[in-house]
């Protein structure tokens, strides 16, 4: 017994020692990063829309500081006995509106201000698409393609049990995000469960045949369909079928969105994931692309696609440019390169606050990602509605309703573009501090 207790010990050493060099190592790169941060770079979107409102320095700093943080361990056993120890966040942004919602990340690179960022993003994009829910994010620093299907699930159900008393289907609800999906959720729902009785609509996102909705997994790519033929009719550039498409990052939203846009009749040139990028000027056919990945064969081996650079694939002419993959990817000297009419941000803050100045000076369109990819958080409130109503609804149901939201988003940032002049992303910000704000004067402060 002793001796378990002191071998057990070691580990708890070892792992901690682990902790704290990545924690360190953490750190000095943080330092090294750009000079702003993703944060600041929200902040400064913000910013400026406040203002154009006009609103005192008081309110601001009320919408932009978040109301809780959390900063937990997670430890876990792993397969081979060894103890290993996770960090892992819950930014909690503004509820002035409803409950806190926001996905929750597997990422190694996740930090506090990466969440902090996020969360304050899901304030206004849940305005933005006018649904009752406030703005939340979570996550954990860890890469999870390093551990077992045994151990991602003990350690999402040991997240549970830290942040349990901070969740809640009418608190906080998560959903998922980058490297999480169902199974992740199932996992979820089935850990606060136990402690809590019977939850399903603590958490979105989760497996059909376990009280999720259909239309969920294609929700946020059909959104960003949805969103480009809005613009495309506002700018009076043509249907849907008429436009030649560039997409970087084929994962849920991109692969859904090249599918139904090459559905609708248009050109997709060229894709990219992680490993690599493809090009055909006469457009990818995108079934026989999905097929050929579904397969287990990579994205770059596609028999009818020109291999291409990945670092390239932005810079690709076409008619609109889709970057959904990671934030960051368009400073200023990337979007003095693009060639395209309009940018469409279905990753979360694909474009720094410097690349958006470029291309504002060059012309080039911005549909800012707090409305592009709104679809998968608005099927996600269709998602929790039905597991408050214990009744499903059809799938024609959910995209016919999501159509609808994502159009009269759109006509609202549109209307306040046009009166105010000012960018779409700038409108976009605007709306969603009227709503905020509208929620926040009327519940009082007190």
């Amino acid at each position: 017994m002793a001796r378990s207790l002191v071998i057990c010990a070691q580990q708890m050493g070892s792992a901690v020692g682990r902790l704290l060099n990545e924690q360190g190592l953490a750190a000095s790169m943080s330092q090294l990063r750009h000079a702003s941060s993703h944060a600041e770079n929200t902040n400064t979107f913000l910013r400026e829309a406040l203002n154009r409102l006009d609103y005192p320095e008081k309110l601001q700093n009320l919408l932009l500081t978040p109301r809780r943080e959390m900063s937990v361990e997670l430890v876990v056993q792993m397969d081979n006995g060894q103890i290993e120890v996770f960090n892992a966040y819950r930014v909690q942004h503004n509820n002035a509106r409803g409950p806190y919602k926001g996905g929750l990340r597997y990422h190694p690179q996740v930090d506090l201000d990466d969440v902090r960022s996020l969360a304050s993003l899901m304030t206004w994009k849940t305005a933005v698409m006018d649904i009752p829910y406030g703005g939340a994010k979570g996550g954990v620093t860890v890469d999870p393609r390093k551990l077992s299907e045994r151990e991602l699930e003990k350690m999402t159900r040991k997240l549970v049990v830290a942040i349990k008393e901070i969740i809640g289907t009418y608190e906080d609800i998560p959903a998922p995000d980058m490297n999480t999906d169902a199974k992740v959720m199932a996992w979820f729902f089935d850990e606060y469960s136990k402690y809590k009785g019977f939850s399903p609509g603590v958490v979105t996102g989760k497996p059909v045949y376990l009280h999720g909705s259909l239309g969920r997994e294609a929700a946020t790519g059909r959104g960003t369909t949805f969103a480009i033929r809005e613009l495309l009719k506002a700018l009076h550039l043509g249907k849907l079928g008429d436009q030649k498409y560039v997409i970087q990052g084929f994962g849920n939203v991109g692969a859904w969105a090249a599918q139904l846009l090459w559905e609708a009749g248009g050109k997709v040139v060229a894709v990219s994931d992680v490993a690599g990028a493809i090009a055909n000027e006469n457009g990818l056919d995108i079934g026989a692309l999905r097929r050929h990945m579904s397969s287990g064969k990579t994205l770059a081996s596609f028999p009818d696609g020109a291999p291409l650079k990945k670092e390239d694939i932005l810079t690709v002419p076409c008619d609109v440019l889709i970057p959904a993959a990671i934030g960051g990817v368009i400073g200023p000297e990337m979007a003095a390169k693009l060639q395209c009419k309009v940018v469409v941000e279905a990753a979360n803050g694909p474009t720094t606050p410097e690349g958006d100045l470029v291309l504002r000076d060059r012309g080039i369109t911005v549909l800012p990602d707090i409305y592009t990819n709104g679809g998968g958080v608005t099927v996600s409130f269709f998602e929790w509605v039905q597991n408050l109503q214990n009744f499903k609804w059809e799938e024609e149901d959910v995209n016919r309703k999501l159509d609808r939201k994502m159009t009269d988003a759109f006509n609202a940032l549109w209307t306040v573009h046009r009166e105010m002049a000012v960018p779409l992303r700038t409108a976009a910000f605007v709306v969603a501090l009227q709503r905020v704000t509208r929620a926040e004067v009327h519940r009082g402060f007190d």
